[in-house]
């Protein structure tokens, strides 16, 4: 009997053998087989059927992995999933995948700060160069293509300022020069945008937040087509890049809720949306406003928008604004988002790396907020007491 994914998400990896509606958790370094002959048996069958599960020892996973791992591909639409003990650990394996040293990669220029000290810094030692991209003039990517780029990395939206991009132009740029694409789809999961099957090679999501939905589990997935799958399988076995069986268990538990909380953390942030474009000092980063650019890239290729949102506060005194930030009462002060609970923080934009293409003024401010699940009224009550703060 078909069924819709959410159906799936419900009913999907229950143990049968032992009544449970929740999978096990085996934990195993050594893998152990009745015999020589049913060792080699398994290790051939894993030769046949590369995304089956079949394992002759821990590192490659464990059955607690592999449904995590089954239960992703389905939702990506991919030809498989490795799944990583970070999300920063599947930007790693993307990379370090499919570049080496001499070659080249193009970055979104609002990217995840930590993925810019890598690709920017980090792999300057190796003889790898990265250039940057505007998300709004794919010119400056056109321009950047040597015989030596291997990689094209898209964020979106961008880290922290949001900016969606016209992701079709990127593929076909990327294709008609036989380059590779990765995408951290963090923001939106799968869920609300499958960048497989748009035609992208990987496809990056942070496990850490929405996946598990309860900020209390770290780990990353990397969705790949056929094309790169061999090669990010080596790179995995090489560098040891694998989920533990724990919390492989916590994040599927979280996933049977995923759309739930997706589409529940959306409709609070556009409720809290529809506050804050009241105010003229506020220039609200998310897509709302239906005649922008912003918005007609989100539409384009998204069924829905999650509850990270980041807001640009005019203000001469720089000093209002954390007083803003630090008044919010419903709203924790620290990294990640994701979870259940809302978060504020006031961001530098320093802190996401030395941007080549976007300056605030003087007296603009990034504040980044995630709306959570808590009632949206409160949510809204809290902001307002905050912003009095504001001068």
């Amino acid at each position: 009997m078909s069924s819709s994914f959410k159906t799936f998400l419900k009913h999907t990896a229950k143990d049968f053998h032992n009544q449970s509606v929740n999978p096990p958790v085996v934990r195993a370094s050594t893998i152990i087989f009745k015999s020589m002959q049913e060792l080699r048996k398994t290790q051939a069958k894993a030769l046949k059927q590369p995304t089956g599960g079949h394992y002759d020892y821990g590192r490659q996973g464990t059955s607690t992995t592999y449904i995590l791992q089954r239960i992703l591909t389905k939702l990506e639409e991919s030809y498989h999933v490795f799944t990583t003990p970070t999300g920063f650990g599947a930007v790693f394996l993307a990379i370090f995948s499919v570049t080496r040293p001499g070659d080249e990669i193009i970055a979104v220029d609002p990217i995840y700060s930590p993925t810019r000290l890598l690709t920017e810094n980090y792999l300057k030692e190796f003889n790898i160069k990265t250039l940057f991209y505007n998300p709004h003039d794919l010119n400056t990517l056109k321009k950047n293509i040597t015989k030596k780029t291997k990689l094209i990395f898209v964020e979106n939206p961008g880290s922290n300022t949001f900016d969606f991009q016209d992701l079709t132009k990127i593929i076909s740029i990327a294709k008609k020069n036989k380059i590779l694409t990765v995408i951290d789809n963090t923001w939106g999961t799968p869920y609300f945008f499958k960048p497989i099957k748009l035609g992208f090679d990987m496809s990056i999501v942070s496990a850490t937040k929405y996946y598990s939905g309860h900020s209390d589990v770290m780990g990353g997935s990397l969705a790949v087509n056929k094309k790169v799958y061999n090669r990010v399988k080596i790179a995995e076995k090489m560098t040891g890049l694998r989920l533990g069986p724990d919390d492989a268990y916590l994040i599927t538990r979280g996933l049977r809720t995923l759309d739930v909380r997706l589409d529940r953390h959306s409709e609070n942030a556009k409720l809290v949306s529809k506050f804050l474009v009241k105010f003229k000092n506020i220039k609200l980063l998310y897509p709302y406003k239906k005649k922008s650019y912003n918005y007609k890239m989100w539409k384009k290729f998204y069924s829905g928008a999650s509850g990270l949102m980041g807001l640009i506060i005019k203000s001469k005194n720089k000093g209002s604004i954390k007083k803003f930030v630090n008044s919010l009462k419903l709203f924790g002060h620290g990294y990640s988002w994701g979870g259940f609970e809302s978060l504020a923080l006031h961001q530098e934009l320093g802190e996401t790396g030395k941007r080549k293409f976007l300056k605030l003024k003087k007296d603009e401010h990034l504040v980044r907020l995630h709306i959570g699940l808590e009632d949206p009224s409160d949510l809204i009550a809290d902001i307002k007491q905050a912003l009095k703060h504001i001068k």
